[in-house]
């Protein structure tokens, strides 16, 4: 079986001249053929290989979008070693968290984080100071010309890992379809985190089904505009590097830079999630005709209020698609031919997945009836790295199960009731309750604390907690509030808000009835969950 790691060769060989790749951070704009591309990521990898870095090795990143961390994503797997991806919003000890979990060999990082990590000392044993490599803004004035293979803002650290290295094709093999492409990090960073290994195999198959299920070709603009940090971003990225379309990369997401980009670009394909789609709707800028080349609008992440549903299918029609799916390696999708139609769906399994609806003995359950989903295919995760238990409690015999909550209709299409775990969309960031409320629980005043999403114009969702006081008065909500916020882990984690109740809702067992308590806060509101 082929891998994503022959792909940008391929195109480089078959199509050189054709753009690849387009980074543009609202001040200046960089194009690469795929003949270039190819060689500035074979640099780099043999400048992997020139540092020690070896098969089954794990490189982080620690960056926001930039022109590196695109060739970092595909120059690691290229040589064996694991790509894993960690969020620039992290804090010292969020980050060390993860870094030490993963056994990081390598890292790229920003400048603003370095002093971060240099706290962090004697933690990270696995990870040799000339292994830290600084990414970032060079010096744009710069005249190295662009067929050399290095760029006006280049960083200094990174064009000098990679000035002296070869632009041939590293001299290792290809990996295997079982070897591990990436660690993705899903969950937050206090506790345990959950590291989901995902294959070369895996990535192969978003290669291949995700670019039919979006209508993707060769001739296809594909536009990211949020961070590539996040999963969610591969799920347009394999598809346009598998087919050889070019691909666009903003610095950022910035509603202007975003609709500038669509139009000037001529862009057909983009993923977004739905904080992104009302900033873009809601811009002075916007008008559909900026917009009319696109031929995919697909939302991923937090719900999207039916009312803005509409107004893009109504603004935008027959592009609109929306997904649900977790990074362990399930989807449906909602397809723009049925958007209309079966707006409160989140869609079908596409072909070759699986999508079952089990009751609490396991067995399958009719249409309307609620219970978990449970589904397959081949883009499932290989388990979670150093969490044998975790593993075996969330895949069985070969089918994930998510922890939520749903039903089927007489069609087939499923409808969510529930959320995995009680997880917090907030802008397409997957942030969890129970690594705030660790949080929460530490301060003196705390007897019990339950965090869930609000509604949010932006978001979509935030944080809110509910907080059960050990003494009345003992602390007031703004300064509960600014004290956890001080003390998690990432800036998304932050509460939005916090509530003293003076006790929680509770079923027979004694359990919390989360739901109880946040049901009030959507009752009126129109929502998908």
């Amino acid at each position: 079986m082929q891998q994503p790691t022959t792909l940008i060769a391929h195109h480089a060989r078959y199509r050189p001249e054709h753009p690849a790749v387009v980074f543009a951070d609202g001040r200046q704009t960089r194009r690469l053929t795929w003949r270039l591309f190819h060689r500035r990521v074979n640099r780099l990898a043999n400048a992997l290989l020139a540092l020690g870095i070896k098969q089954g090795d794990r490189v982080a990143t620690v960056l926001p979008n930039s022109l590196e961390l695109l060739e970092i994503y595909w120059a690691v797997p290229r040589i064996g070693a694991v790509l894993v991806p960690l969020s620039p919003l992290l804090n010292a000890a969020g980050l060390g968290s993860l870094l030490a979990d993963a056994g990081a060999a390598a890292l790229f990082i920003h400048p603003a984080a370095v002093a971060e990590v240099d706290g962090l000392g004697q933690a990270l044993p696995a990870l040799a100071r000339e292994r830290i490599v600084v990414v970032g803004e060079g010096d744009p004035s710069s005249a190295a010309p662009q067929d050399s293979g290095t760029f006006p803002g280049d960083h200094p650290a990174y064009a000098a890992l990679t000035a002296a290295a070869c632009e041939d094709e590293p001299a290792v093999p290809h990996p295997a379809g079982d070897d591990i492409f990436a660690i993705m990090y899903s969950s937050g960073t206090t506790g345990q985190p959950k590291g989901i290994l995902q294959s070369h195999a895996c990535r192969a198959a978003y290669c291949t089904l995700l670019a039919s299920t979006w209508r993707m070709t060769p001739e296809s603009v594909v536009l990211h505009s949020g961070g590539i940090v996040f999963n969610g971003a591969l799920l347009t990225m394999f598809p346009a590097f598998y087919l050889g379309a070019t691909y666009v990369l903003a610095g950022a997401f910035d509603a202007a830079l975003a609709i500038d980009l669509i139009a000037q670009e001529k862009v057909t394909h983009t993923v977004v999630v739905p904080s992104q789609i009302v900033a873009i709707l809601d811009h002075p800028d916007f008008a559909a005709e900026k917009l009319a080349s696109i031929e995919t609008f697909l939302s991923v992440g937090a719900p999207l209020l039916q009312e803005r549903k509409q107004a893009l299918n109504r603004l935008l029609p027959n592009r609109f698609y929306e997904l649900y799916g977790l990074t362990e390696g399930f989807i449906t999708v909602l397809d723009r031919s049925q958007s209309l139609r079966k707006p409160l769906s989140v869609g079908t399994p596409p072909q070759f997945y699986e999508l079952r609806i089990v009751g609490e003995d396991g067995r399958d359950l009719p249409p309307g009836a609620v219970g978990e989903v449970v589904g397959k295919g081949p883009i499932l995760m290989s388990g979670y790295y150093n969490r044998p238990e975790l593993t075996a409690q969330t895949l069985k015999d070969g089918w994930l199960h998510t922890g939520d909550l749903g039903y089927r209709d007489e069609e087939g299409y499923l409808h969510l009731v529930d959320r995995k775990k009680d997880m917090i969309d907030s802008g397409g960031v997957k942030v969890y309750p129970k690594d705030i409320e660790e949080v929460a629980a530490r301060h003196p005043a705390v007897r019990e604390v339950a965090v869930f999403g609000i509604p949010h114009d932006k978001w979509g969702e935030t944080p809110h907690a509910a907080i059960v006081l050990r003494q009345p008065a003992a602390a007031s909500p703004t300064e509960l509030r600014d004290w956890v916020n001080e003390r998690v882990a990432a800036k998304y984690q932050r509460l939005h808000s916090v509530e003293i109740v003076p006790d929680f809702p509770r079923n027979a067992a004694g359990k919390t009835l989360k739901r109880t308590l946040r049901d009030p806060w959507w009752a009126g509101r129109e929502r998908q969950i």
